[in-house]
């Protein structure tokens, strides 16, 4: 076969593909939407939010059936969606669902620099009444619903993910290789160069404690997540600021780390002091430089 020949075989098959694609979405589109309770989850701080909730000022809601931490794949699933996120929020709302504790999800998130909001689905059948725990075994993908002027909400679709599906585009580029994407696994770790891995936690130390906070996010556009015990949490541009009432004027930043001994009997080897202990595996670190950071062995 020429190659003239293989390249018109490449783009009939192609739009064949794509007719397929547009089949399957209409197929998907045509099953009734069956009305769903009101489940109930829990996310950061213990909080409790109902699946209602989580269409905030949306009709329609994406959530993505995420496995937890302990998968690589849906790590990297995740990683993805964190790029397009601001573009999803403009038509939908989004929120990625893992039977993690919330505790879990909130370091794993900072570790990993996400920004959309997550929902433990721990004590609930959310994952099984979908079809995404089956013999006690949980499985990725997606699930969308919509709601109705009286709230009343409405499960649309289901789309699983796996190597090679639609939802992440990695397979499709390393595709285009020689070597294909087939002995391909990812790895969890964003810097493959060290183990101190950047969150999107920052603390601010900060006088004037009011007026800083009504700057921020007067001037700044910061978004008020929560009020702590002693600080407010702020949100801005992917990161998430701690803001407290101190005179100090301190910023401090945070890592993340797997193997915490030897995280910190590095540090301190190279001239850092313990300027706070939480417990055995979470200390605050003032380097001789100027830099201070809270380290912390990610769970």
């Amino acid at each position: 076969m020429s190659q003239e020949e293989i390249i018109n075989q490449m783009k009939e098959l192609e739009q064949e593909i794509l007719a397929k694609k547009q089949k399957l979405t209409e197929l998907r589109r045509s099953i009734p939407y069956q009305k769903v309770e009101n489940y109930q989850f829990i996310i950061s701080m213990n909080k409790k939010v109902s699946l209602l909730d989580l269409f905030g000022d949306k009709n329609e809601l994406i959530v993505i059936q995420n496995m937890g931490k302990s998968c690589s794949y849906c790590t990297m699933w995740a990683d993805g969606f964190n790029g397009v996120y601001h573009h999803i929020i403009k038509k939908a709302a989004f929120v990625v669902a893992s039977p993690d504790k919330p505790e879990v999800q909130d370091a794993f998130a900072a570790e990993r620099r996400w920004q959309f909001p997550m929902i433990s689905t721990i004590d609930t059948t959310f994952k099984e009444d979908f079809g995404f725990k089956r013999n006690n075994n949980y499985h990725p993908g997606v699930s969308t619903f919509t709601k109705d002027a009286n709230g009343e909400i409405y499960h649309v679709a289901n789309a699983p993910f796996g190597p090679g599906d639609d939802f992440c585009a990695i397979w499709h580029l390393f595709d285009l290789l020689p070597t294909g994407s087939s002995n391909f696994h990812p790895k969890r770790a964003i810097n493959q160069t060290t183990d101190f891995q950047l969150t999107n936690n920052i603390a601010i130390q900060v006088k004037n404690y009011h007026d800083a906070l009504t700057f921020y996010t007067k001037v700044f556009g910061m978004e008020k997540v929560d009020d702590l015990d002693s600080e407010v949490k702020l949100q801005f541009a992917g990161n998430y600021f701690y803001v407290e009432d101190n005179d100090s004027n301190n910023i401090f930043f945070e890592f993340a780390v797997s193997d915490f001994p030897q995280a910190k009997k590095l540090l301190l080897e190279n001239g850092c002091q313990i300027t706070k202990k939480y417990n055995e595996k979470s200390i605050m670190i003032s380097d001789p430089y100027g830099l201070k950071f809270h380290v912390f062995e990610s769970v």
